[in-house]
Formats: C-alpha cells, sequence, structure tokens
C-alpha cells in the first residue's frame, strides 16, 4: 500500500517514524536533513548522524523543561568526549554544533546558542 493510500485509510494517523532516528520530531526527515545540509555546504557522513541522533535524543529526554543552550553543550561535549568532545563536533558542524546541528536535525536552537551581536557563527 502507499503512503497516499495509507493517509487515506487512516486520516490523523502520524508518518511511520525512521528507526534510525526514533526520537526525531514529527515532521523530519532524513531527505529533508541532507537538503537542510546541503544549502549549508555540508555533507552528512556516519559521525553526523551520530551527532543529529545524539541531539534528538535529548531533546526528546528533555522536552518537558526549556532546553539550556549551556546544558545542551555540556551533554554533547560529555557524549562525544572520545571523539574529541565540543571541537570534535565544530569540525562535523563549522556553524555551531548546537545551532548548526539543531537545524538539520529539525529542532529548534535553545535561547542564546546563536548571537549574531557577539560574531558568533551562525
Amino acid at each position: 500500500m502507499t503512503d497516499t493510500m495509507k493517509d487515506i485509510l487512516n486520516p490523523g494517523a502520524s508518518p511511520a517514524k525512521d528507526p534510525a532516528f526514533p526520537n526525531a520530531p514529527s515532521g523530519w526527515s532524513v531527505a529533508g536533513a541532507k537538503k537542510t545540509a546541503a544549502a549549508e555546504n555540508l555533507e552528512l557522513g556516519d559521525d553526523h548522524w551520530e551527532a543529529i541522533r545524539a541531539l534528538q535524543e535529548y531533546f526528546d529526554k528533555n522536552d518537558d523543561q526549556a532546553i539550556n543552550a549551556r546544558a545542551l553543550h555540556d551533554a554533547l561535549n560529555e557524549k562525544f568526549h572520545a571523539q574529541g568532545g565540543i571541537k570534535f563536533l565544530y569540525l562535523l558542524f563549522p556553524g555551531g554544533p548546537i545551532a548548526q546541528g539543531c537545524r538539520i536535525a529539525g529542532l529548534q536552537s535553545p535561547a542564546g546558542s546563536v548571537d549574531r551581536g557577539f560574531g558568533s557563527v551562525q
């Protein structure tokens, strides 16, 4: 059965989640992430996808409270400590692992993760 037929037979049913991204926000897709990344001159590899999964998992586990940019920064630094922490993530996401990573992961960047007036990365 095609996706369109499923939509007709089950109106209001949410689309099936990608099992590789169980914490992805509603409406997010790998194809959309690739399109966003391409617009930002990034080609996504395995390390990028792992970081995207980590961002989505963090947001999913903390959805009942406001996401704090500093706490997210620290959580990412700890999760990727073996690879070099936040420095490693800046190699993956030169536009900022939180700001650019969240855009590609389909998430709203936390307040304070982008400060255009201070010269931070976008």
